[in-house]
């Protein structure tokens, strides 16, 4: 079956000038924030656990949920709640983000503004990944413009919320686009993980309840505000309604960024929208969800792109990356890169993180005669990965094993022949 785009985020992407402000709102920008002014918060809240709209950064958590715990939850300070945008996009293979901030910045304004109303907060932060000059810029001016029309500031539509949202700079870690370590940034302290819990719906930027979502989290939310959950959940699956943008690349004719429904399949996506392997190759397998993500062989092409179908086969979806892998591509130059990269990025704080991304690293690098350590290779790399897990602090942590163990799990015969070339 041919499978082509619905888009949602991206639904105005080249068809809009994004520093126009007018060209958003001819195209029904606003309406769902003006729909839910003057409406109860929870109302807002059983309407997005309704769509069961989970959260497209990565883990997938509801999002209704958590505008309920942070809407509920009580500020020993009383001061003001916070809403954070996390904009870090430091995932290998990923870029959606990118291109929703930079051709329709208002799309994830009104998203920020309709869930800060739900949950009473009156200030709030777009963290963004320094290097994104294109999407800070476009959402500066974005942030300006919705400040002359009265989206943003003291009584947004006569309705008594005030609301202003900034921009902060991330300045280029990986680990910053965990929200509890982004928190930290945030707070001008240095970029370390915190131990959790608590969370940030009970205890967030400096110290208050604090909502944080992903940029096209928010970007998905006045689509449901605007047309209801109902409609929602007639696109995807049962478990993951709605859209979702995939970025592909890798041994593919049309790589690029791609939103659909999610029960499209890996096939679908690799063999239609991204046109089918480049000359000459055949697929090898894919990763998916990035360097914390799960490696996946032909068998997975006929799985639907959603958290649970994944899920069941040990797979991840992760922030949506998909980087497909030709038959001449190498699985343990591959995994060199992956395991190189998380080494480079660890910060350091917890030593089974910081002395385990060394120790993962400096196998891949080791050469090893032996046929017998050959094989047993893989196998010392998923335990001290495992161990890892068991004991760090935070996901970069975490991470190591799902790669690793998908490779054990899927490619081991494979993996063990390329170490012998």
């Amino acid at each position: 079956m041919i499978v082509k785009e619905h888009r949602i985020s991206l639904k105005n992407v080249g068809r809009i000038d994004p520093e126009a402000i007018g060209d958003y709102l001819r195209e029904g920008g606003y309406e769902g924030l003006k729909r839910v002014l003057g409406m109860p918060p929870e109302i807002i809240i059983d309407e997005l656990t309704e769509a069961n709209l989970r959260g497209r950064g990565g883990a997938g958590f509801p999002t209704g949920v958590k505008e309920r715990f942070t809407s509920e939850a009580y500020c020993r300070h009383c001061g003001p709640k916070y809403i954070v945008c996390n904009a870090d996009e430091g995932e290998p293979g990923t870029f959606k983000d990118r291109i929703i901030m930079e051709n329709d910045p208002h799309i994830l304004i009104e998203g920020m503004i309709i869930a800060a109303y739900a949950v009473g907060a009156t200030s709030g932060y777009i963290y963004i990944r320094g290097e994104y000059c294109k999407s800070i810029s476009r959402i500066e001016k974005a942030l300006e413009a919705a400040r002359e029309k009265g989206y943003l500031g003291t009584n947004i539509g006569g309705s008594g919320f005030d609301l202003d949202l900034k921009i902060r700079l991330g300045a280029g870690s990986y680990l910053c686009g965990e929200e509890l370590t982004l928190l930290e940034s945030l707070e001008g302290k240095r970029g370390y993980p915190r131990i959790k819990p608590p969370f940030p719906a009970e205890h967030g930027l400096w110290g208050v309840p604090t909502l944080i979502n992903n940029v096209e989290t928010f970007s998905q939310i006045p689509f449901i505000m605007t047309h209801g959950a109902k409609q929602y959940l007639q696109l995807g699956t049962p478990d993951s309604p709605g859209t979702k943008i995939f970025t592909i690349s890798g041994d593919v004719k049309r790589p690029g960024y791609y939103e659909t429904k999610m029960d499209v399949t890996l096939g679908q996506l690799i063999n239609g929208l991204a046109g089918g392997m480049t000359p000459g190759s055949t697929f090898k397998a894919a990763l998916l969800g990035g360097a914390a993500g799960t490696f996946v062989d032909a068998s997975a092409l006929e799985t639907p792109m959603s958290f649970d179908a994944l899920k069941k086969m040990d797979a991840v979806l992760g922030s949506g990356a998909v980087i497909v892998m030709g038959h001449h591509r190498s699985l343990v130059d591959m995994t060199r890169s992956i395991l190189d990269f998380f080494k480079h990025e660890s910060c350091g704080k917890c030593v089974p993180c910081r002395v385990g991304t060394t120790i993962l690293a400096k196998m891949m690098d080791e050469k090893v005669s032996n046929s017998s350590e050959n094989t047993a290779l893989l196998d010392r790399m998923c335990a001290e990965a495992r161990y890892m897990a068991d004991s760090s602090l935070c996901p970069l942590g975490q991470s190591p094993i799902l790669p690793l163990d998908s490779l054990k799990r899927t490619f081991n015969q494979q993996f063990q022949a390329e170490l012998k070339n």
